[in-house]
């Protein structure tokens, strides 16, 4: 099948040629802006489906947004009829199509292009209306208000928030990409005129620029974002595809002493906390017990025991790990228990706490196993 892309250097574009390629549609024939009118004429001739994706939002004049939209549009489908090609064509439209300001009226010019050439052709058409698609590869001050947040806000660049109360829709560019490319295989049956991607998500301009302002905290209060909410789990993959190049990585504070060291490294609400412990050799650590904070150690460096004791008992019980073989240990309530480095390298430990670390109530108690 060949496949004709126009936009294909665009956002949407880049996105649906790269998931093209990984579901190894090898023909794809890629028309962009400044390519010759003879290249699209060819390609009419040749192509089994159209993605029309080529279009403008942001000209430098006014009536850019006519010839970008709806004349382009016209060229398309009149290449098509000189060849008598019926390839079914879908095209990305905007909801703005519904307002009557220039951008909108040239969308809603080439949808009317569009119903015309399926009622003239009998061509299958597919009308997409999208709201303000966000996701890698998206520019900041041009595709979507998402990816202008995203940038500045990774570059400690002030962002504009004129009204918090504004409503936004918003899709996320795998969920577009995933129901364009369903269509090659399964075409939509049902006579719709318009069509929506089906997953849409709906946030305040305000909440929106505090969840991207949160995941640039992040690094410093090292809470993991809400992954359970969709939206935010979208948000931040956006985000982190907007760090600069020489900000991928970042410090954590090591609390370090005479015996090793002991670093945060992530944080959640309600799932606890993930630690790394290191440890000297000979050093032992621990020697205390909880009411109701549990742990689980995972040694993946070195050699070490871990000793448990029944704090109302005198039964010792010894489990010996090492980094050649992962074996999780948990660490139940009730016990007094201890890490010790039997080796002669440090002791590299994993530490989950079902709980985020809380000075005024730490639930520790010392004892000796």
């Amino acid at each position: 099948m060949k496949i004709l892309v126009t936009g294909s250097k665009g956002f949407i574009g880049k996105n649906l040629v790269a998931e093209l390629n990984n579901l190894e549609y090898k023909d794809i024939l890629h028309f962009n802006r400044d390519d010759d009118w003879s290249l699209l004429e060819k390609y009419t001739k040749e192509c089994d489906f159209v993605f029309h994706l080529a279009g403008i939002n942001r000209p430098e004049k006014e009536e850019e947004f006519m010839e970008g939209n709806a004349n382009l549009t016209s060229q398309l489908l009149n290449f098509l009829k000189k060849s008598n090609n019926k390839a079914p064509v879908l095209i990305t439209s905007s909801i703005q199509a519904e307002q009557d300001n220039p951008y909108g009226e040239s969308k809603r010019a080439a949808e009317e292009l569009m119903f015309d050439y399926e009622q003239q052709t009998g061509t299958k058409i597919y009308v997409y209306r999208l709201p303000n698609v966000f996701g890698k590869w998206s520019k900041p001050n041009y595709n979507t208000v998402v990816a202008t947040y995203c940038y500045n806000v990774a570059r400690d660049i002030d962002i504009q928030v004129h009204n918090p109360d504004t409503q936004l829709i918003l899709c996320y560019i795998d969920d577009v990409i995933k129901e364009l490319t369903s269509i090659l295989n399964n075409p939509i049956i049902v006579e719709e005129k318009i069509f929506k991607i089906a997953r849409e998500y709906q946030i305040t301009l305000g909440i929106l620029a505090k969840i991207i302002k949160s995941f640039k905290e992040s690094r410093n209060d090292l809470m993991v974002p809400n992954m359970e909410n969709e939206l935010t789990k979208k948000l931040y993959s956006t985000y982190l595809s907007f760090l600069p190049e020489n900000e991928f990585s970042y410090e954590l504070k090591m609390n370090v002493d005479q015996r090793g060291s002991f670093t945060e490294f992530l944080k959640t609400p309600d799932r606890g906390q993930v630690s790394v412990n290191v440890s000297k050799p000979g050093i032992t650590k621990g020697n205390h017990w909880h009411h109701t904070k549990n742990e689980k150690f995972l040694v993946v460096s070195g050699k070490g025991q871990i000793r448990f004791r029944n704090k109302d008992t005198t039964k010792v019980i010894e489990y010996n790990v090492s980094g050649e073989k992962f074996k999780v240990v948990d660490i139940p309530t009730g016990y007094t228990h201890s890490i010790v480095n039997t080796g002669n390298t440090d002791l590299v430990t994993i530490m989950w706490a079902n709980e985020l670390f809380d000075q005024d109530n730490p639930d520790t108690y010392y004892v000796e196993v």
